[in-house]
Order: C-alpha cells, then sequence, then structure tokens
C-alpha cells in the first residue's frame, strides 16, 4: 500500500521559513516524479514544485522561484520542500503527490499524501 506522509507544517510568521518532508512508502518509486502541491480555502489544489525520484531534475512554479527549494534524500525515501521568506498568502495544505507521469495537474496525480497545513501571519 503506497503510503505519503508529510511532515513539518505549522503556525509561523511572515519572514520565516519551514522545511516540509515528505516520507515515501508502499512500493518502488523509480520513474516516479514526486511532487507538491498546496490548497487554500476556496481555492484549487496548484502545483508548487516537483522533482525526479532519482533527484537529477527540479521544476519549481515560477511564482514561488527564489523562495522554495524541492530536494530529496535517496536513503530516507523522503522528499522535502524548503519554504523561505514566507508569506501570508503562502497559507495553505501542502500535500505531497507522487505521479508517472508530468505531476503538473492535480486531476491526474497516482497518489497523494494527507496534507499538513502551513498558516502564515503577518
Amino acid at each position: 500500500q503506497v503510503q505519503l506522509v508529510e511532515s513539518g507544517g505549522g503556525l509561523v510568521q511572515a519572514g520565516d521559513s519551514l522545511r516540509l518532508s515528505c516520507a515515501a512508502s508502499g512500493r518502488t518509486f523509480d520513474g516516479y516524479m514526486m511532487a507538491w502541491f498546496r490548497q487554500a480555502p476556496g481555492k484549487e489544489r496548484e502545483f508548487v514544485a516537483r522533482i525526479t525520484w532519482s533527484g537529477s531534475s527540479t521544476y519549481v512554479a515560477d511564482s514561488r522561484k527564489g523562495r522554495f527549494t524541492i530536494s530529496r534524500d535517496n536513503a530516507k525515501n523522503t522528499v522535502y520542500l524548503q519554504m523561505n521568506s514566507l508569506k501570508p498568502e503562502d497559507t495553505a495544505v501542502y500535500y505531497c503527490a507522487a505521479d508517472r507521469g508530468s505531476a503538473l495537474n492535480a486531476k491526474t496525480v497516482d497518489y497523494w499524501g494527507q496534507g499538513t497545513q502551513v498558516t502564515v501571519s503577518s
């Protein structure tokens, strides 16, 4: 059974940093794209960043480049999202995803984690 377990969310102030973790288990993820999405209240789930399972290629949504970084630890089967200079508009539930495709479209992602809440106060 595939499990993606997120952790690291919380309540922070504007300008602070957080690192989210996603521990993956239940199958081999070779060839899968690992990604982070987020969903704010009343809004659609949106793409944040993705990384190949090998870690050789990463992509961060333009609006978050320079503040967010995605990485992974092969030994721990864990994917990370480092978020710096957080803003109140970053407040959302952040979801880890695993996808055999591009991992850019929330509607076609294969596997989801349960989400972790990030709240940024002004």
